[in-house]
């Protein structure tokens, strides 16, 4: 009976590697991902690790002229359209038996030196690395956006919330500059991540190097990396560097993510600050008076899903043995290509919908103006004017509140200087030296922001001179990325000019 079952699997499955199950589960995915994602970088390693091992006189001048020319005869578009066969286990060696059947056995002396395992990482964090200043380039867009919008709303005066509830007037662009600062850690977490991908892996082999007089130093500048993975069991093993991507990446995601239920909020109805512009809005089908800002849910849900997508590498991580190890490689690498690209899509998207939204402002100062919220400031003045401490402050302005709460009063318009005095007799014995004219003053939204000059505050030249400072630092952040943009491409053009030397050659 069990012989009889085990034949059925062997027929549906295969008697050769790899099984159907296998091929189509394992093998087809990876293949499908490997011509998407690791063609360029393979043929680049390609050209690297033979202009090194020329050099090095490991490989003739005359076989490096063949291999090089097979090299730069592949048909790059056949590969990207090719379906996986499984007679090549992956797309390595798919290609290595091209370059043999063109370039002969000698092609075979392109592997002199090296293994799949630390090809295989080099072509991870190349890929990586390019995906990851893209996904900054979009974040230092969406920073300057905000910039450019928080800009006009230096004297635009909300609420501040603390809690979930009403805490003290502020403007918007102070909440702006806030997310604005948030990104730009953003930003420096992903050049701290950066530095940890862009090491080259090149040179360590299967595990322990090689016996052959290889150029580990060359290999890491032929293919503009900015260090080496010294260790070489440590370069094949080492998987923090996505790990690290995966964490910066997530931490984005839930940064914005609270920005955007904020957003959110604020465009109910019963809230009313912001208004979306059509484009960012969706109507009901049944229910004629509807503009649901769909953008800005759609928005949420996909962060939540980067920030699952980045939970998944971690997981996938988690014990997992110290060496070379497939859960760290093709099965593991597509989840941090999505949590980037839709990152990088989320940032376009939400500095689109932000630049082109209306705010309410009369709305906003409309309900600052008659919000307890103002309070504070009346208990920091009164400690000025009445040689009282700030706790005897607090209290004498906390009991009014009360007293106005026990009467169902929730408006800054029934807070008295007369109320006050009352208390203040009560309390310290003593009524208030404070003008009426300087009372009501304290208790406006406007007054409350402007004195807060301060660094970090929302009065209106501090939060501009903030914005300005920020707006200056921005050619610094893109300058950071072109440049790493820049050595990358500097290196393609090498390697390129390096192939055509050896195709002239053997022409």
């Amino acid at each position: 009976m069990f012989q009889e079952y085990r034949s059925r699997i062997h027929e549906s499955e295969g008697t050769q590697f790899p099984s159907n199950s296998y091929r189509k589960i394992v093998l087809q995915p990876a293949y499908d991902e490997a011509k998407k994602h690791f063609l360029k970088a393979m043929v680049q390693i390609h050209i690297a690790h033979l202009k090194m091992l020329e050099e090095q006189q490991l490989v003739s001048k005359e076989d490096a002229k063949k291999i090089g020319a097979a090299i730069g005869q592949l048909d790059m578009e056949y590969f990207s359209k090719q379906e996986y066969q499984p007679q090549f286990e992956d797309l390595f060696f798919h290609i290595e038996n091209k370059l043999m059947e063109m370039a002969g056995d000698i092609a075979g002396n392109l592997h002199i030196g090296r293994s799949r395992n630390d090809m295989g990482i080099a072509i991870y964090r190349m890929t990586i690395r390019e995906k990851l200043l893209d996904l900054m380039d979009e974040l230092v867009t969406l920073r300057t956006s905000l910039i450019t919008f928080a800009l006009e709303h230096v004297d635009t005066i909300m609420i501040g919330y603390t809690h979930t509830q009403q805490a003290q007037p502020t403007t918007f662009a102070h909440y702006l500059k806030a997310v604005i600062d948030q990104l730009t850690r953003d930003f420096k977490r992903m050049q701290h991540a950066y530095a940890t991908v862009n090491r080259s892996s090149m040179g360590a082999a299967a595990l322990t190097t090689t016996g052959f007089n290889i150029n580990r130093a060359r290999m890491q500048e032929l293919l503009a990396f900015d260090d080496m993975v010294e260790n070489a069991w440590d370069a094949v093993a080492g998987a923090d560097y996505i790990a690290e991507t995966a964490s910066v990446v997530q931490l984005a995601a839930l940064n914005l993510g609270r920005t955007a239920q904020d957003f959110l909020l604020w465009a109910t109805q019963e809230f009313n600050a912001i208004s979306l512009a059509s484009p960012y809005v969706q109507v009901s089908s049944i229910m004629p008076q509807k503009r649901n800002p769909v953008s800005i849910e759609h928005t949420r849900s996909l962060l939540s899903s980067v920030v699952g997508d980045a939970s998944t590498v971690l997981q996938m991580i988690h014990n997992t043995p110290f060496g070379d190890i497939v859960d760290t490689e093709d099965d593991m690498q597509p989840y941090i290509w999505r949590a980037m690209e839709k990152l990088r899509g989320i940032y376009k998207l939400f500095g689109s919908l932000v630049v082109t939204m209306d705010v309410n402002k009369e709305k906003l100062l409309e309900r600052a103006e008659k919000s307890l919220a103002n309070v504070t400031q009346l208990a920091d003045t009164l400690v000025m004017t009445e040689n009282i401490s700030f706790r005897q402050s607090h209290k004498l302005v906390s009991e009014c509140v009360r007293a106005l709460l026990k009467d169902n009063k929730t408006s800054i318009e029934d807070l008295t200087w007369e109320l006050v005095n009352a208390k203040s007799i009560e309390l310290t014995k003593k009524p208030l030296k404070i003008s009426k004219e300087e009372f009501y003053q304290s208790l406006k939204p406007a007054h409350f922001v402007n004195v807060r000059k301060m660094p970090g505050g929302p009065a209106p030249m501090t939060m501009t001179e903030s914005l300005l400072k920020a707006k200056s630092e921005t050619s610094a952040l893109c300058k950071w990325v072109q440049n790493k943009k820049d050595a990358i491409l500097q290196s393609e053009k090498r390697l390129r000019q390096y192939l055509d030397e050896w195709s002239r050659k053997e022409k």
